[in-house]
């Protein structure tokens, strides 16, 4: 019941936020995500701090305000303080504290104000907070955020409407949530803002099912220390899932997008999700064209990939790059060709596949989710793609889900997943298309699936479990003479209803079904002859 309220509570306080944005004029615009999610985080992070605090230092759990009795403690203290601290966490200056700027809201230029202290907490905490682009330069935590309202004689109130909506709401009571919480509320919080336009890669949030799935089949029994990558990571839901599974202080996540608005979701998730360590290894920056993640003079190879890269995608400036000698390798298959058409329909995801399959560690696992079409096609480099994974033998099986999964999308999408581990075979081939509930998504179309549907589909694909027209247990043999297909829809058995019937049983059925016959063509006699009654009246002229 408490985090039901806590839920809600905080629900609230994101609504509240977007209340004050469209009052003054930035309802639905291009910066308002800005805005929300850094003010969102500002407030996190001053209430996580004096939560750890509080931790370290008993007295200030007992103050009556822990920001007037840590007032008191000299510079040095203080100093010592924020040492003791944990590495990952935020460390503020006492002048950073929410209380400080509500405290000082007659101050004359409260925007600037306001604007300083984010930008200062921000260089304070530029080491651990900030996400690198491919070229080593660092995206800090927050903008100059009332520089948004164009009218500058109303920056003021607004940095005033926007402290006062936090400080009627503490997180301090929550930090012990776990990931089910925290992923909820970052749902909401991303909610407007993951739709269409925002960045050129990745979705930004892959639905829970899907996500939950992928990283249940990956993470089958415990593991630790080990690396986590995504090269299309979004808003890093299958990240975080991933993360979850496998323990957050038990993995180190790594990823790149070209969005700089994703790798900002993706920031924040790690921050609301006790991944802060992983944050330097988010990287804004095209994947296909220039890989961030390197060993040496290498690609990182990395225990477990997950990734929803995008379909279609024209990447027509940048192809002949691709086709180079050091690509040869990583790109086995070969790279898509220019359509005459349309642009946007290069399949740039069976790159995003072949990235994945290379940058594999020796025993990794991967999920990659792919439209239907790559797992039967029979020309072209989906089929190349999965002739590798065969004669490599590095396939643990595929799940066809079903249609309208993704909201967005029409496209039917499968998932396809990789172990290098796997080879011995006993491949899952599952058809999940008839599962789920379809539900009015806006303008669209959505299946859900239920905890039971998602519970089976884990539970038999880990058991390796043969379902009649669900899911069958196949070889690399198997597949190869099958022409590398992994629909499981090809290997289902035809089944024919056989039943025992005496003689006499025999009999009178063939004598019924003569009898039918019979009249059918007696009754045609009938309809022959009053077509003919009808057309001999008719007169022509």
């Amino acid at each position: 019941m408490v985090t039901q309220d806590f839920t809600a509570q905080t629900k609230e306080l994101i609504d509240n936020l977007k209340g004050v944005c469209t009052s003054y004029g930035l309802g639905n615009d291009g910066n308002e995500f800005k805005i929300i999610t850094q003010v969102f985080l500002y407030k996190f992070m001053n209430d996580k701090f004096g939560y750890e605090v509080k931790q370290l230092e008993p007295k200030l759990a007992t103050a009556e305000s822990w920001e007037k009795e840590i007032a008191q403690y000299s510079e040095k203290q203080y100093e010592m303080l924020l040492l003791r601290m944990n590495p990952d966490s935020a460390k503020l200056k006492r002048e950073h504290y929410l209380s400080n700027l509500f405290n000082r809201q007659d101050k004359e230029e409260f925007a600037k104000f306001f604007d300083d202290t984010l930008r200062d907490i921000a260089i304070f905490n530029n080491e651990i907070f900030s996400v690198k682009t491919g070229t080593g330069a660092k995206i800090t935590l927050f903008d100059e955020l009332s520089n948004y309202i164009t009218d500058s004689s109303q920056r003021d109130n607004f940095c005033k409407a926007i402290i006062n909506q936090l400080v009627n709401f503490s997180f301090e009571k929550i930090f012990n949530q776990k990931f089910d919480f925290f992923s909820t509320i970052f749902e909401y919080l991303i909610k407007d803002y993951n739709k269409d336009g925002g960045g050129k890669y990745a979705e930004y949030y892959t639905p829970h099912a899907v996500s939950k799935i992928m990283a249940s089949i990956l993470v089958d029994k415990p593991v630790s220390n080990v690396t986590c990558y995504d090269p299309s990571a979004g808003s890093g839901t299958l990240l975080m899932n991933l993360a979850h599974a496998i323990g957050e202080d038990r993995c180190t996540i790594f990823s790149q997008d070209i969005s700089q608005k994703s790798s900002s979701m993706l920031r924040l998730n790690l921050i609301l999700n006790n991944l802060v360590h992983s944050i330097q290894n988010i990287i804004q920056g095209n994947t296909i064209k220039t890989p961030y993640h390197k060993a040496g003079d290498k690609l990182m190879a990395f225990d477990y990939i997950v990734s929803n890269p995008p379909f279609n995608l024209d990447f027509s400036d940048y192809r002949t790059d691709l086709d180079s000698k050091q690509n040869k390798e990583r790109f086995f298959a070969g790279i898509p060709n220019i359509p005459k058409k349309d642009k946007n329909g290069m399949a740039i995801y069976q790159l995003f596949i072949q990235h994945i399959m290379f940058s594999l560690s020796a025993k990794g696992k991967a999920a990659i989710v792919v439209p239907t079409g790559f797992v039967s096609a029979q020309t072209g480099i989906p089929k190349k793609i999965r002739e590798k994974l065969i004669e490599s033998r590095m396939l643990r099986g595929v799940i066809s889900m079903p249609s309208n999964i993704f909201a967005t999308t029409g496209t039917n999408v499968s998932i396809l997943f990789i172990d290098k581990a796997n080879t011995k075979g006993d491949i899952v081939l599952m058809d999940a298309s008839k599962l789920g509930t379809t539900v009015k998504d806006g303008k669209n179309q959505k299946t859900l699936l239920s905890h039971d549907e998602e519970q089976e589909i884990i539970k038999t694909f880990n058991k390796h479990e043969a379902k009649e027209n669900f899911s069958v247990v196949v070889s690399y043999e198997q597949i190869t003479e099958r022409n590398y297909s992994f629909s499981a829809g090809q290997y289902f058995d035809v089944k024919i209803e056989y039943t025992e019937i005496s003689a006499e049983d025999f009999k009178n059925k063939m004598d019924g079904f003569k009898k039918n016959l019979e009249s059918l063509f007696s009754d045609s006699k009938v309809i022959e002859a009053e077509i003919k009654k009808q057309l001999g009246g008719l007169k022509y002229e």
